[in-house]
C-alpha cells in the first residue's frame, strides 16, 4: 500500500516542484525529489494569459451545469428503474442497456448538433446524454438502500409517487449523490474530446483544451528550433525563450488544473466510500 500511494503521489509532487523550478534544470532532468531554482515565473506567466483565465472560467461554468443537468437526469431514471411494479421495467432497462454497446457513431451526432445550433456554444459541453452505467448504481443504490417499508407507509398516508421520491428518496439519497456529483465533475472538469469535435472558436475553450493548445505549442516551437539552421540569432532567441515560457506553463496549469478536483475530494469522500458500498451489495 505505500508502494501504490508513492506511484500516486509522486507525479503530482513532481508537477508542483516542477512547476515552481527553473525550467533548464526541469528539462535536464535534475529536478526529483525538490524544487531547483526556486522561482514562479511559470505561475506569472499564466496569471498573464487571458487565454487560461477564460478556459478556467469557461470548465467551472460546464462542470456546474453538467453536474445539475446529469443529476436532474439519473435520480428521476434510477428511481423509476428501481421499482419492480413499473409497468414494461424489464424492456426498459434493456433499452437503456443497449445504447451502452451500439450508438449513431461520431459523424451522425456531429451532423445532429451542428443542425440543431449547438456547435461552437458552451452547452454542447454540458448537456448530454443519461450515463447508463450511472443509473445502474443509482437505481442499485435505491434498490438496496431504501427499505420498502417506509414506501408503503407513505402510501398508507396518502403520498403520491412524486411525493415519495422528493420527500423519502432524495433526502435518503445523499451518498449516492455525492458519488455521482463527483464522477460527473471529474468527467465535465476533464473532458476535452467534446470540445475538440465541436468547438473551434477559442471564447469557447474549456481548461483542458487550452492546456492541449499550450503542449502543442510547445512541440511546435521545439520543432521550429530543431528546423532552425536558416534562421538568425535574434529569431532563434525569440523562439528559444517562446518554448521555455510553454514548457514552464504547462506544469503550473497541469496543477491549477487538478487543484478543484483535489481540492473537493476531501469533502465528499465518507460519502463517495459509503454510496459505492452500499451501491455495490445486490443488483
Amino acid at each position: 500500500m505505500v508502494i501504490f500511494l508513492l506511484t500516486m503521489i509522486y507525479p503530482l509532487w513532481f508537477v508542483l516542484i516542477a512547476s515552481v523550478s527553473n525550467v533548464n534544470k526541469v528539462n535536464v532532468g535534475t529536478v526529483i525529489l525538490l524544487p531547483q531554482g526556486f522561482n514562479l515565473d511559470s505561475y506569472r506567466y499564466v496569471i498573464q494569459e487571458d487565454t487560461i483565465w477564460r478556459g478556467y472560467r469557461n470548465t467551472i461554468i460546464v462542470t456546474i451545469l453538467g453536474v445539475v443537468w446529469h443529476l436532474c437526469l439519473l435520480m428521476p431514471t434510477g428511481y423509476a428503474i428501481s421499482k419492480k411494479y413499473l409497468l414494461g421495467r424489464t424492456v426498459i432497462q434493456w433499452f437503456f442497456l443497449f445504447t451502452m454497446f451500439f450508438s449513431g457513431g461520431l459523424i451522425p451526432s456531429y451532423l445532429l448538433f451542428k443542425s440543431m445550433g449547438l456547435c461552437n456554444t458552451l452547452t454542447i459541453l454540458w448537456i448530454g446524454c443519461l450515463g447508463v452505467g450511472d443509473m445502474v448504481v443509482v437505481r442499485t443504490y435505491f434498490q438496496s438502500s431504501i427499505p420498502d417499508d417506509l414506501y408503503e407507509s407513505a402510501d398508507i398516508d396518502g403520498a403520491t409517487d412524486f411525493q415519495k421520491f422528493f420527500k423519502i428518496a432524495l433526502p435518503l439519497a445523499k451518498p449516492i449523490i455525492a458519488v455521482e456529483t463527483l464522477y460527473i465533475a471529474v468527467w465535465k472538469w476533464n473532458d476535452f474530446y467534446t470540445a475538440l469535435i465541436y468547438i473551434t472558436k477559442g471564447n469557447y475553450f474549456p481548461l483542458q483544451l487550452v492546456l492541449r493548445n499550450v503542449l502543442l505549442l510547445n512541440q511546435s516551437m521545439l520543432s521550429n528550433l530543431n528546423k532552425g539552421s536558416n534562421m538568425s540569432e535574434e529569431m532563434i532567441r525569440e523562439l528559444t525563450y517562446r518554448a521555455k515560457v510553454a514548457e514552464a506553463m504547462k506544469y503550473s496549469i497541469i496543477y491549477i488544473a487538478s487543484a478543484p478536483m483535489l481540492i473537493a475530494y476531501p469533502f465528499v469522500q465518507k460519502y463517495f466510500v459509503k454510496g459505492i458500498m452500499v451501491g455495490a451489495l445486490k443488483g
